[in-house]
C-alpha cells in the first residue's frame, strides 16, 4: 500500500514530526471539527466523493444537499432490514478486518507497531480477561460508511472514555508510534449469552476523529442488540476494536480466506462473523 506525500512527510521527517506534535493536539483537533462542521466547508463535498468514490446509492440526502462536510460525512443509509439468527455476531462497520489471537505476553502486534493490552483499556484486571484470546479490528477508510452498530446481542456492564491524542490509523503511522495507546477512545463492557464478557471500542483519529457514540441511561437501557446503530465517526481516519476470551469466538473460515495480501478482509456492517 503507497503512502502519500503528505503521511511520509508528517511521520517520516523532522519538520513534518513538529507540524505532527500541534496536529494531534486536542485544540487544533476542535477547531478543525468546528470548520468542517460549518457551512463553509460544503464545498469539500464534491471532491471528497470524486476522490474516494464514494457511491451514494441508499444513502439519505437532504433535499437542499448536506450542510456542511461532517453532514456529509457522517450521512446516513436509508432504512434496511438485516436478517439475523440469533446469537450471530456481526461486523460493526464497513471497513478492513484484521483477526488478532491476544497472545500470553500480553502485547499486540498491530501493523508493526506494539502496545499492552493492559495500555489500551486502561484496565488490568479488565485486560487480564482477554489473555490469549481474539482481538478483531476494524480498520475504517476516508471511503467507508462511518456509522457502526453493536456487534451482539447483550448487556452494558459499564462504560469508559479515554482521552489522548489523535493519530493518523494508517500503516505509516503505525509503524511510527503506538497510535491506539495514544489515541482517543472509548469503550463498552457488554456481557453476551453467546460470547462471554466481550468489548466494543472506538478509536478517533487524526484530524478530528472525534467518537460520537449514542448517550444511553445508565441503568435503565442497557440491553442492546446486534445491528442496532451505536454512534458514528466525524471526519478522520477510525477504528474499532472487538475483544474476546479465550475460545469465546470463531470467526468464519471463508471470511479469513478472502484476506488482502495486508492481512485484512473487506467487510460490510451486518455481515456476520460467527
Amino acid at each position: 500500500m503507497k503512502e502519500s506525500l503528505s503521511l511520509r512527510f508528517l511521520y517520516k521527517t523532522v519538520p513534518g514530526r513538529v507540524v505532527l506534535k500541534a496536529l494531534v493536539c486536542p485544540k487544533i483537533s476542535v477547531i478543525a471539527g468546528k470548520y468542517l462542521s460549518s457551512g463553509a466547508s460544503k464545498w469539500l463535498v464534491p471532491y471528497y466523493i470524486r476522490k474516494h468514490k464514494i457511491d451514494l446509492k441508499g444513502i439519505e440526502i437532504p433535499r437542499n444537499g448536506f450542510s456542511s462536510f461532517n453532514a456529509f460525512f457522517t450521512r446516513k443509509k436509508r432504512q434496511e432490514t438485516h436478517i439475523l439468527e440469533n446469537g450471530s455476531l456481526i461486523s460493526p462497520c464497513d471497513g478492513f478486518l484484521t483477526c488478532i489471537k491476544i497472545k500470553k505476553n500480553l502485547v499486540f502486534n498491530v501493523k508493526h507497531t506494539t502496545f499492552s493490552l493492559e495500555d489500551l483499556l486502561k484496565d488490568k484486571r479488565l485486560a487480564a480477561r482477554f489473555y490469549n484470546g481474539t482481538a478483531l479490528i476494524f480498520r475504517l477508510t476516508p471511503a467507508n460508511y462511518h456509522r457502526y452498530c453493536y456487534a451482539a446481542d447483550g448487556h452494558i456492564l459499564h462504560s469508559r472514555k479515554i482521552s489522548g491524542k489523535l493519530h493518523c490509523v494508517r500503516p505509516i503511522a503505525l509503524r511510527e508510534i503506538p497510535v491506539f495507546a495514544q489515541n482517543s477512545r472509548e469503550y463498552q463492557v457488554i456481557r453476551t449469552d453467546q460470547f462471554g464478557t466481550m468489548v466494543q471500542m472506538e478509536i478517533g483519529a487524526l484530524l478530528v476523529g472525534k467518537i460520537s457514540n449514542h448517550v444511553r441511561v445508565s441503568g435503565t437501557d442497557d440491553h442492546i442488540l446486534a445491528g442496532s446503530e451505536k454512534g458514528y465517526f466525524e471526519f478522520g481516519g477510525s477504528t474499532i476494536i472487538l475483544l474476546f476470551s479465550p475460545n469465546a469466538v470463531r470467526v468464519r473460515e471463508e471470511l479469513i480466506k478472502n484476506k488482502n495480501s495486508d492481512g485484512e478482509v473487506s467487510i460490510r456492517m451486518g455481515e456476520v462473523l460467527s
